[in-house]
């Protein structure tokens, strides 16, 4: 028998009973992702109860595992009859449904700090998963820049870059591609638009793709064509590598969020750009983009082998140009890698 991540957290949290409905905490637990459900595991093993849509592929998937598939019928009071005491995500949990299970007369108890522990540290299949997202995410990349052409709005850019990535197997992607031309490029997490492609514009894409539900996440920052007005950009782009590179050269197992955030910070501070870094170094980045660890100043959490997480250091001058080089990274042997691993260096289309 297989035994999946249901058993792992329901030793990890000690609880008679946990109650799993969140989509990505119930990805976790059955390895599929589905739009209703609820795994409920206690000492005897796991049930994951859906409907008639999921029902067949769910018990295809968990054949063989110590999950059981059953339909879901009558109520949730119903399934968790007989338990004095069930363990849920209380961030992820509403009120109303918090306050059915005490109404029930059962115990509460928080699930969500053993799914954090737990997911933060990557398995080999996991980490599998998302290196094959890391290797679809370079290559669309790669392919997609002879194709961008001048007059090509953000959209259709996204657009593009989004059918390379499912075209070479991606099942879809970590997050709303995001796309800015120009002066766009300085707002951190521009809404992609209808703003048309000119010689002479920095292009900044943030993209990512899934496989196996596993995120990859990359930024690349670069010119179209090269109208000779972009010195500060250029110099701005060489400090936003370095600081970029000199992550990957000193992180390690055993240090800090905050540590590891610094290495980024400090440098851009010497340089007279800390003010314009306005986000923290990086995430954690797993079936969620954005999942623990936290690479940011006040984060003490400390990193640990098999961790994946984003190192992605980045200035933004209002109005004008914003700069952001990351990759997808992880510790091993003790070290950081890199998952993602297209060339940074300044492109001019």
């Amino acid at each position: 028998m297989t035994f999946t991540n249901a058993k792992r957290i329901y030793d990890a949290v000690g609880a008679e009973a946990v109650l799993t409905e969140q989509s990505d905490l119930r990805q976790y637990l059955t390895g599929i992702s589905t739009s209703f459900g609820y795994v409920i595991t206690d000492k005897t093993g796991s049930v994951f109860y859906t409907d008639s849509r999921y029902l067949e592929a769910a018990s295809a998937a968990l054949d063989g595992t110590e999950i059981k598939v059953k339909q879901f019928e009558g109520s949730l009071n119903g399934l968790l009859k007989g338990y004095k005491e069930v363990a849920v995500p209380l961030s992820k949990t509403s009120y109303p449904d918090y306050k059915k299970l005490t109404d029930a007369g059962l115990k509460v108890v928080d699930s969500e700090p053993a799914f954090t522990q737990t997911m933060a540290v990557k398995q080999p299949y996991e980490v599998a998963f998302i290196k094959k997202a890391c290797e679809i995410t370079d290559k669309a990349f790669c392919d997609l820049l002879p194709r961008i052409k001048e007059g090509m709005s953000e959209n259709e850019v996204a657009a593009e870059l989004e059918y390379l990535m499912r075209r070479y197997g991606a099942s879809g992607t970590s997050f709303p591609t995001i796309v800015g031309f120009g002066k766009n490029s300085s707002i951190p997490h521009h809404e992609t638009g209808t703003e048309k492609l000119k010689f002479g514009d920095i292009i900044l894409i943030d993209f990512g793709c899934k496989v196996g539900g596993y995120c990859s996440d990359c930024t690349r920052t670069f010119l179209f064509g090269d109208d000779k007005k972009h010195g500060e950009f250029k110099k701005a782009y060489e400090h936003a590598l370095k600081a970029h590179m000199l992550v990957k050269e000193n992180v390690k197992e055993g240090i800090s969020g905050r540590e590891a955030d610094a290495f980024a910070r400090e440098y851009l501070k010497g340089c007279g750009l800390d003010k314009y870094f306005t986000h923290s170094l990086g995430h954690g980045i797993g079936i969620n983009v954005h999942e623990r660890p936290y690479l940011s100043p006040k984060s003490e959490e400390l990193l640990k082998e098999n961790m994946v997480f984003s190192d992605e250091p980045g200035v933004y001058f209002e109005g004008d140009f914003g700069i952001r080089i990351e990759d997808t990274v992880m510790i091993n042997g003790g070290k950081v890698i890199s998952l993602t691993d297209s060339d940074k260096k300044l492109t001019v289309l």
